[in-house]
């Protein structure tokens, strides 16, 4: 068991199989060029499994893949494979824009993936190209609507933001509400990489939207996700991350590693310990005492607070959000 000097268990491992992205959201990376890691510097499948194998064996139960985009990673199934062999009662999900997710659902679910976490921040094809700089919509919708057919469960993540998305905070929840999939409203997060135009919505604007349509009731939040959960009088349930908020990061059970090696204890710190050369020569050892050491010094709580006004230089498309 994995317990950091606060006292609590981490037992969830997100794995960022790329930095490649093929959208440039407005809130993540509008202005990074086209471009990627060469292929050297990454960490193989097969390099990064070893690793994971660590992480299960010393109580790692959910693991998730993200991004960049993670499709974007050829063979990402026999990846998940691999994973799913070796534990297969593992909590297998993954975070993706969905946009080259109608082709693949089949194989994914089939390699024992569980769960897709998808951002739609609009259901309007003009502003998804704004957002995403790309007219995506029509494949991440046919995506989604794939993975449902196939089985797996879909959450839905949202980023309200005032002058682009905010007049559609109800729709994209019924949206989701018709369909059996749950959302998540997440406070836009500063990073130094996004747009300097965006000003986002805070948690108690988006309640008072829902609350002229729909009575709910406030649910806390959901185990040790940071999500704090309400329920409508219907039983549907919606979920908004409020970075900002104090309590956020109180029951954090969850450290991040990028395609490159580098084991990121908190999604706000640039400080990381790199498995790299361990895994490389194959010293398990070696990777396993990183990993208790990033567990030892994880961070009570991130850097970042309204206050301080600071935002994260830590690129969100690096380590998958």
């Amino acid at each position: 068991m994995l317990v950091d000097s606060y006292g609590r268990t981490v037992d969830y491992l997100r794995v960022s199989v790329t930095e490649r992205c093929n959208f440039r959201c407005q809130y993540c990376m509008p202005e990074k060029p086209f471009s990627w890691v060469p292929k050297e510097n990454l960490l193989s499948f097969e390099e990064l499994f070893l690793f994971i194998k660590v992480a299960i064996d010393e109580g790692v139960k959910k693991i998730r893949i993200t991004g960049g985009e993670p499709l974007l990673r050829e063979d990402l199934d026999k990846f998940l494979k691999m994973i799913y062999d070796y534990k297969p009662d593992i909590d297998l999900a993954m975070t993706t824009n969905a946009f080259l997710l109608k082709g693949t659902a089949q194989r994914l679910k089939d390699a024992g993936l569980k769960r897709i976490n998808v951002s739609i921040d609009t259901l309007k094809p003009e502003v998804a190209l704004a957002i995403a700089q790309k007219d995506v919509l029509k494949n991440v919708l046919e995506g989604v609507n794939e993975a449902l057919k196939v089985g797996l469960k879909v959450k839905v993540n949202m980023v309200p933001m005032k002058g682009m998305n905010d007049g559609e905070i109800l729709d994209v929840l019924e949206y989701c509400k018709e369909r059996n999939m749950s959302i998540r409203y997440i406070e836009y997060m500063e990073n130094v990489h996004a747009s300097v135009d965006i000003k986002g919505m805070k948690s108690d604007e988006l309640l008072s939207i829902i609350g002229e349509r729909y009575k709910f009731t406030d649910e806390g939040f959901e185990a040790t996700s940071p999500s704090h959960g309400y329920k409508c009088e219907d039983g549907y349930k919606f979920g908004i991350i409020e970075p900002y908020k104090d309590d956020f990061c109180a029951k954090c059970n969850r450290i991040r590693l990028t395609a490159e090696g580098n084991l990121i204890p908190c999604l706000y710190f640039d400080e990381a310990m790199s498995i790299h050369d361990a895994v490389k020569r194959g010293d398990i050892q070696e990777a396993a005492n990183v990993l208790k050491e990033v567990i030892r010094t994880k961070p009570e709580k991130n850097r970042w607070s309204e206050e301080d006004g600071e935002a994260s230089n830590r690129a969100f498309y690096e380590t998958g959000g």
